[in-house]
């Protein structure tokens, strides 16, 4: 068969555990976004044992033991620091606060591993940097858009296989409900969350860098906008960038808050890989129309034209690899200059952005 077959095309076996009960244990710190359950869901797939929970809020507290009832309730962070058997601190604090607790857990002799954006500033980049090289402990991230999807996961593997040939272009598509009466302060308060595409655009990028195969880019132009919510003056809620990657080929994605109530799901995510020999169209959340649900993957290139539903065939090897990663000391997940490339042009593109509409 051949490798561009994606219709009949065999994808790695789905990820199962990697370690036994017990062997490798993860504390969760900071729980002030939902992805933490994400994170903490997928390790424990890959086997992993969610040890211990802190966070200043009982109330975030509570709720994360309603999920994971076998976790045990830190008094503070610093017990949890001071445990010789965790490995892992996974957390999802505020944007802002983020590279802190790193360096903190790295220090302590613990690999990290936060939710996106991992930092807010270039400053943060460098301290982070300088914390990975002192400790030689890892600072991974949680860039849920390609790593927890199966749709992203299975373009990773023709796009490896050979399905499109080189890739010359990624578009992505990032929209989300604003849901604002359910958020939290620091949500609409910039230096606290990082911008629109330091936030949700580093999911953007990520994708960019990985399918084309690129080490870096350089931000061409990036908007940002405050639309419609004035009651909201640091909130971006429109954001676009156009990269150019160090292989040759280009990037543009957008995001926004402003996906309508009556859409069946928090947002119509897709993205579209142009390579030179076809092309991929992920339909990530929903097929738009239908009840079909998510997992919609479309390849065409020389031999076919296929729709393949991705739920169920590769599962998410990123946290099996990960988890591996931290005992054996390799980088099979994503290497930590990726991670931080990723980071590094989200924040650029939220810099050098041009606010399109002035704000009061």
């Amino acid at each position: 068969m051949s490798a561009s077959e994606g219709s009949s095309y065999a994808p790695e076996p789905m990820p199962a555990p990697v370690v036994e009960p017990g062997e490798f244990v993860v504390a969760a710190v900071g729980l002030d976004h939902g992805h933490v359950y994400g994170m903490c869901e997928g390790l424990i797939g890959a086997g992993a044992t969610i040890g211990w929970v802190h966070d200043p809020d009982p109330a975030k507290v509570e709720r994360f033991v309603e999920r994971f009832p076998q976790v045990r309730v830190a008094r503070s962070e610093q017990e949890v620091l001071d445990d010789a058997e965790v490995r892992l601190v996974a957390g999802a604090a505020v944007p802002s606060e983020r590279c802190a607790l790193g360096v903190r857990a790295m220090e302590a002799g613990k690999d990290y591993f936060t939710d996106k954006a991992p930092l807010t500033t270039l400053e943060q980049l460098d301290l982070a940097r300088d914390a990975v090289e002192r400790t030689g402990r890892k600072y991974a991230v949680y860039y849920s858009e390609r790593l927890h999807v199966e749709t992203a996961v299975l373009a990773g593997q023709l796009i490896e296989a050979g399905a499109i040939g080189r890739v010359l272009q990624v578009i992505g598509t990032g929209p989300h409900r604003l849901s604002a009466p359910t958020r939290p302060d620091w949500f609409f308060d910039k230096a606290r969350y990082g911008g629109i595409l330091c936030d949700i655009g580093s999911h953007q990028i990520e994708q960019i860098l990985h399918y084309t195969g690129a080490s870096d880019a350089t931000v061409v132009r990036s908007h940002v906008a405050n639309h419609a919510h004035p009651e909201h003056p640091d909130l971006d809620d429109f954001g676009e960038a156009m990269l150019v990657t160090d292989s040759g080929a280009t990037g543009y994605f957008r995001c926004d808050w402003f996906t309508p109530d009556g859409l069946q799901t928090w947002g119509d995510g897709r993205t579209f890989i142009l390579g030179t020999e076809g092309f991929i169209e992920q339909r990530k959340y929903l097929n738009i129309g239908t009840q079909d649900g998510p997992g919609h993957l479309y390849l065409a290139n020389g031999d076919e034209e296929t729709h393949i539903e991705a739920r169920g065939r590769v599962g998410y090897p990123f946290f099996g690899q990960l988890v591996r990663d931290c005992l054996e000391r390799t980088e099979t997940a994503m290497t930590q200059e990726h991670a931080f490339k990723a980071a590094e042009l989200s924040v650029r593109a939220q810099t050098q952005a041009v606010d399109l509409v002035p704000r009061g």
